[in-house]
């Protein structure tokens, strides 16, 4: 099969762990020219150096995806160095676990202005150059954007947004050869839960799952790259993302109660 990756400028955030380094990495070893995007530049240069001294051609700029002028810098920065952009992968996100009724307004605020706005910003920035290149525009999302998952207001707000964002962002393009692909993993072992914000804002520091189960981010990052392949309008990679896709068409109150009982059984559930 032709390696169709080899030489595409791409540009990941939230790359420093996780799902964003899985699928840095696995773009690097099918020759792309990486650009990897987050907070902290020390976890960054590591993961470059990295994919440097394996023979890949990798830069790192550090980026808030919540500032825009930061996203703004990251496509001009990645334009100097290799001259244009193939493929943008919008991964940089975090999590929430509160009930809305106790949760600060401000635990919404973050998690909007890093999942929705970081990946409005880093979009409006790199469409014009992703359009010349009839490249792909993607959304590393969740099942949590197609149906609430109770306990994650915002969470589930900012994925919605998302979606409609990049659907509309397809629609608009529909004759000039732009890719859009929303892909939605299933719970991923990554280091997003302990992230995750609580009520008042404070990380959450354990997470409530047994992570050893969960799917790991270089099947992820295999599917990131085997979607943009097939050229994939939305892939959910889990049998329950898939039916929960499905059954909130057909039966939606018996999905509502399907994740009620989910999240109300986690350990220190916010449900109850």
């Amino acid at each position: 099969m032709k390696n169709i990756f080899k030489d595409k400028v791409v540009i990941v955030t939230g790359a420093s762990s996780g799902i964003g380094e899985a699928i840095a990495r696995e773009f690097a070893r099918n020759g792309s020219k990486v650009v990897l995007a987050a907070r902290s530049d020390a976890k960054l240069s590591l993961i470059a150096d990295e994919i440097i001294a394996s023979g890949g051609d990798a830069i790192f700029i550090k980026t808030d995806v919540s500032i825009e002028e930061d996203c703004k810098r990251l496509i001009d920065k990645t334009l100097e160095k290799y001259g244009g952009i193939d493929i943008l992968i919008n991964n940089a996100g975090v999590s929430m676990r509160a009930s809305f009724i106790d949760a600060d307004l401000k635990v919404l605020h973050s998690l909007m202005n890093v999942n929705f706005w970081g990946t409005v910003y880093c979009t409006r920035y790199a469409l014009p150059f992703l359009i010349k290149q009839k490249g792909s525009l993607v959304g590393v999302s969740s099942v949590a954007g197609f149906h609430g998952l109770p306990g994650r207001t915002g969470y589930s707000a900012s994925k919605f947004a998302m979606h409609g964002f990049l659907e509309t962002i397809r629609i608009e393009n529909l004759k000039k050869g732009l890719h859009v692909m929303i892909i939605a993993p299933g719970f991923t072992a990554t280091d997003i839960r302990k992230h995750a914000l609580t009520a008042t804002g404070a990380e959450q520091g354990e997470s409530p799952r047994d992570e050893k189960k969960l799917m790991s981010p270089g099947y992820v990052a295999k599917w990131v790259l085997k979607g943009i392949r097939k050229k994939k309008r939305n892939k959910l990679l889990t049998w329950d993302g898939r039916l929960t896709a499905l059954f909130q068409r057909i039966i939606p109150g018996l999905v509502d109660w399907v994740y009620y009982r989910e999240m109300a059984k986690e350990p220190r559930s916010p449900i109850k």
